[in-house]
């Protein structure tokens, strides 16, 4: 069996930040796909995200792009990675980690800044909606945009 991509990036020299992970077209349709590594924790040197606090990003951030005024139609989808070091963004189209970063930037200021009931977050909603620590998302939304998105570089934006 091949070793897929996103395995063979050296995850003991990621730093947390923007990477896109993969572009491939739909062998159907032809229409191209950015996957994006949303780096929020240095992988095999920090503590990983606790399920709560992931699932609480995972809810606020899935509600935030799928409302975007200019990129609702092109999100496909956002999740947390299994490591839980990070989330996974897929758009529709070819897009860089230098074009993508407005647009997560603006979704960690959401995540920071949000305040009240957590979207889906009812029984009747989500299947494990217990499992939700908003003041830990909020925190990781500060730490992520100040220490890692607010003077991203090339060392935040490409893999090394």
């Amino acid at each position: 069996m091949e070793k897929i991509a996103s395995f063979t990036v050296n995850h003991l020299v990621l730093k947390p930040g923007v990477y896109v992970s993969r572009v491939d077209a739909d062998p159907i349709t032809g229409v191209q796909v950015t996957t994006f590594d949303l780096r929020l924790t240095e992988p095999n040197h920090e503590p990983v995200m606790n399920t709560a606090e992931c699932h609480t990003i995972e809810h606020l951030g899935a509600t935030f792009l799928r409302n975007h005024p200019a990129w609702s139609s092109r999100v496909v989808y956002f999740g947390p990675m299994g490591c839980r070091t990070g989330f996974y963004l897929v758009v529709f189209g070819k897009v860089t980690s230098e074009e993508i970063l407005p647009l997560v930037r603006e979704l960690f200021e959401f995540v920071r800044d949000f305040e009240g009931e957590i979207p889906g977050a009812r029984p009747e909603e989500c299947g494990n909606y217990l499992d939700q620590n908003l003041p830990m998302a909020r925190w990781l939304a500060r730490r992520y945009l100040e220490r890692d998105l607010t003077c991203a570089d090339e060392g935040r934006l490409h893999y090394q």
